[in-house]
């Protein structure tokens, strides 16, 4: 059962016109809303307004009925808004593979309280993460995935996101290609994470073709899953420098870092509501 509440996070984004900020203050103003923090952002490229708002109000209250009060203004401006209690946790589940330190990482800071989520379940098409699922004491799924039964564990998948009332999917390190139809269902509800080098190093051992190129840069994306193979909206980029001293071994190390840090952020910001879709890109109220 929800819990009132009276600490709430509004976003909302809509065409940028006069009136906006006005229209959304009076509303907080009705109810005696204390703003706790507020971020915005007009993007003259594609003329949109993009707004975050952590709020406080005197005594408990639902988000529900909050969203029906705000909901003349957000059809006044045609807005795309949520509205969420401020603590609620993001029902998150997590897809893996045979490397395990992302999956490791999101599972030590849920079980530590700094990610505002919650894990019903990890799904693998490998078994390699049983045991790590069972020493946090978390719901493991292994759906093996081959050419001829794709589309029964991707049915599977939804499934078990209907089952529990999944808010996104995370991919850390799931070494399976989604299908369109399955980006298009979950658009803006699935993450990723992957490798990213200068010069790229796409297939099998990345680091080690990297090393062999002499690279002088690790990096790692976190995105959002499109049906464009790596290319969906980028919430989340870092780098760490390396050297000649650096053998396969240390990049892949350094790597996984990288992967597992920039995951985490990127998990972070989402849960909190603070990343917003921007066609191709995305605004992010760090």
């Amino acid at each position: 059962m929800v819990e009132p509440s009276g600490d709430f996070v509004l976003v909302l984004s809509c065409p940028d016109r006069p009136g906006i900020v006005h229209e959304v203050s009076g509303f907080l103003a009705k109810r005696e809303g204390n703003i706790l923090e507020s971020q915005q952002f007009g993007d003259p490229v594609t003329g949109r307004f993009f707004m975050r708002i952590d709020f406080e109000i005197p005594g408990p209250a639902y988000a529900d009925e909050l969203r029906v009060e705000f909901a003349p203004v957000a059809a006044k401006f045609g807005m795309d808004y949520e509205m969420w209690t401020a603590a609620a946790p993001y029902r998150t589940l997590i897809m893996v593979s045979k490397h395990l330190h992302c999956l490791n990482d999101l599972l030590f800071r849920y079980s530590t309280g700094t990610l505002q989520i919650e894990i019903p379940a990890v799904v693998s098409n490998h078994p390699d993460a049983q045991k790590l699922c069972d020493v946090y004491g978390i719901e493991f799924h292994h759906i093996p995935v081959t050419p001829d039964n794709k589309a029964d564990a991707e049915a599977r998948l939804l499934s078990l996101v209907e089952e529990h009332g999944v808010h996104v999917v995370v991919l850390a390190r799931y070494m399976q290609v989604l299908s369109d139809e399955l980006c298009r269902a979950m658009a803006g509800r699935i993450i990723n994470i992957h490798h990213s080098f200068l010069p790229s190093f796409k297939g099998a051992k990345p680091y080690h073709q990297a090393y062999e190129r002499g690279v002088k840069l690790v990096g790692a994306t976190a995105h959002y899953v499109t049906a464009d193979l790596d290319e969906g909206p980028i919430i989340e980029q870092d780098i760490v420098r390396v050297d000649h001293s650096y053998n396969q071994e240390h990049l892949v190390a350094a790597g996984r870092d990288v992967e597992a840090q920039v995951l985490s952020r990127a998990v972070r910001w989402h849960s909190e509501s603070r990343v917003l879709l921007n066609g191709d890109r995305t605004v992010v109220f760090r």
